[in-house]
């Protein structure tokens, strides 16, 4: 017998076996259950995701011979000849080369006759879309009262180009492309059947590659079984798609992250060797820090290959939150400015020790607020800058600044700046508050957590403060309630330099500590301030209301106030505008 492709092979003969488009399927099955059948159907969506096979599994429910089902026997005559594609009754016209009018008035001559075997008689017309406007124009009146025995089932890639006219005649069914890890589990399930072995990650990269397609999927995994000998490996399939290993991609984000220069540079060259798509290479490497914060947030991360998994854990340990979402940023922009490098390989390499040159530096305080001791700050082979990128790509020389106060510090060194990079992860172009930094407390007993908080200068530290709650304070602890949803601002960091603000602010050193809130708390500075500013603004709004030029114009010529912008001052010193 000849060989049959995996995807002709697997097609889905019942809605049960369909992948993705449960929305489409449940629609469907409660519609045969119910009886409630419409005239004509039209099913959109990309290449390969189940436009034609949902429109003959539709054919064989409407004309089984145990009657009108979601679930069509497969055995009865009908069932076998419009799997076979032999049923009389089911008419399948190819619009892209019947475009002409001439052609659908053929067509349609026949509509008025009775089904010759089954229930119904089926019109399936595939690429819809390519039709003349003559031919839709013919088509309208009987898509839109046809006779009783005939159904219309329609199927595009490009729905925008229907007239508006077919489309209201039509009940519509936008068909989802499918995720690459979708795809690799039913690639899966087809290869073990098959018996056939392949390693996860293989199955992940023809996913990705598919763009959404199980039909480009199954027909890559074809292409994959040929070129490996009948077993799919990553590297294999890598080698037949173009890309990179994912091997090589953490070892280069390992370089990067850990501070290694010379490997990073070692690892560059040896990828030259392969060609590569140097645009793509940023883009998977930031697609792989994705994964890892993510990981860091939520605890768990889909599985891509047990070493990919594996990696993306061990970095969400060993990686700080602030260094990873710099990298990040530093990538995409990297990404973005990759046309105007001289050379893509130049644009990639500099991007990669860009990494290298800003990196977050370890919290000022000798303790992390927990006993513990700072990390430290790792080598690496460039000296550290301190012109931090902004959001434009653009160097934003910032001065460091001592922990709760607003003027440099005179004990550190100019080529290693506290803040430099801190402020990168931070909104570089946010105004510095009024007063910056916490005064020092003359009376322990009078400490006012909400002013500490707001006197605080912009950063993490100031975000953690704002959004946290004071529960209790002594002489030797401090401790501060913050809700679930605000966990993610409790980063080694912003605990370190909110402990070493509040030590400088007392007077006298401390443990902080900070524990989870039920629900967020109307106490906190944070909806205090938003308190304060939504009461500013009604007042302003009121005022604006009741001024008698604004009145005057609202009574001669019935001019209203839509909205009252309040505009908070822009520095020490400053009025509101």
């Amino acid at each position: 017998m000849s060989h049959q492709v995996l995807a002709r092979k697997w097609r889905p003969a019942r809605f049960e076996e369909l992948i993705g488009q449960p929305h489409v399927v449940r629609a469907l099955a409660n519609a045969l259950k119910g009886d409630r059948l419409h005239h004509a159907y039209l099913f959109a969506g990309t290449r390969g995701v189940g436009k034609t096979t949902i429109a003959r599994i539709l054919a064989r429910c409407l004309n089984c011979e145990t009657g009108v089902t979601p679930t069509p026997c497969g055995e009865c005559r009908s069932c076998v000849e419009i799997a076979e594609g032999r049923h009389l009754d089911l008419i399948e016209v190819d619009a892209a080369s019947r475009t002409r009018v001439d052609d659908t008035r053929e067509l349609l001559d026949n509509v008025s006759y009775a089904p010759t075997t089954g229930r119904f008689k089926v019109y399936l017309i595939d690429e819809v879309h390519m039709l003349s406007e003559k031919s839709f124009n013919a088509l309208l009146k009987t898509l839109e009262e046809p006779p009783d025995h005939v159904k219309f089932l329609l199927a595009t890639t490009d729905p925008q180009k229907l007239p508006v006219t077919v489309l209201s005649r039509c009940l519509q069914f936008n068909l989802k492309p499918m995720p690459p890890a979708l795809i690799a589990e039913h690639l899966a399930r087809v290869l073990a059947a098959e018996q056939i072995e392949a390693e996860p990650g293989a199955l992940l990269r023809l996913g990705e590659a598919a763009e959404g397609s199980m039909r480009d999927a199954l027909s890559l995994t074809d292409q994959a079984i040929a070129y490996g000998a009948e077993r799919l490996t990553e590297a294999e399939a890598c080698d037949m798609l173009g890309l990179l290993p994912r091997t090589r991609l953490t070892g280069l984000l390992d370089a990067a992250l850990d501070g290694d220069g010379p490997g990073l540079i070692s690892g560059l060259a040896e990828l030259d060797t392969l060609g590569p798509d140097w645009s793509r290479v940023l883009d998977e490497l930031a697609a792989l820090l994705h994964r890892v914060a993510v990981q860091q947030v939520v605890g768990e991360v889909a599985a891509e290959g047990e070493a990919a998994e594996v990696w993306a854990r061990a970095t969400a340990v060993r990686v700080d939150a602030e260094h990873l979402q710099l990298a990040y940023q530093i990538l995409v922009h990297g990404a973005r400015d990759l046309p105007h490098a001289p050379d893509p390989r130049m644009g990639v390499e500099m991007t990669l020790l860009r990494l290298l040159a800003f990196r977050p530096e370890a919290p000022p305080s000798a303790s992390d607020g927990a006993g513990g001791e700072p990390r430290a700050r790792p080598a690496t082979a460039a000296a550290p800058r301190s012109e931090p990128v902004g959001q434009d790509g653009d160097s934003v020389p910032v001065s460091p600044r001592a922990p709760g106060s607003g003027e440099p510090a005179t004990d550190v060194a100019p080529e290693a700046p506290r803040a430099a990079v801190d402020e990168q992860v931070e909104s570089v172009s946010e105004p510095p508050p009024p007063e910056p930094g916490p005064a020092p407390v003359a009376n322990p007993g009078t400490f006012e957590w909400h002013a500490f908080a707001s006197r605080l200068p912009a950063g993490t530290a100031r975000e953690l403060a704002l959004h946290s709650e004071l529960q209790s304070r002594d002489a030797e602890r401090v401790v501060l309630a913050l809700a679930p949803g605000n966990r993610t601002l409790c980063t080694e960091r912003a605990r370190g330099r909110l402990k070493a603000a509040l030590e400088e602010a007392l007077g006298h050193s401390l443990h902080l500590e900070i524990v989870d809130q039920a629900e967020p708390g109307a106490a906190t500075p944070a909806a205090r301030l938003a308190a304060d500013a939504a009461e500013r603004q009604a007042s302003a709004e009121a005022a604006m209301r009741e001024d008698p030029v604004v009145r005057a114009l609202g009574e001669q010529f019935g001019a209203e106030v839509e909205a009252v912008r309040f505009r908070e001052p822009n520095g020490p010193g400053e009025a509101p505008a």
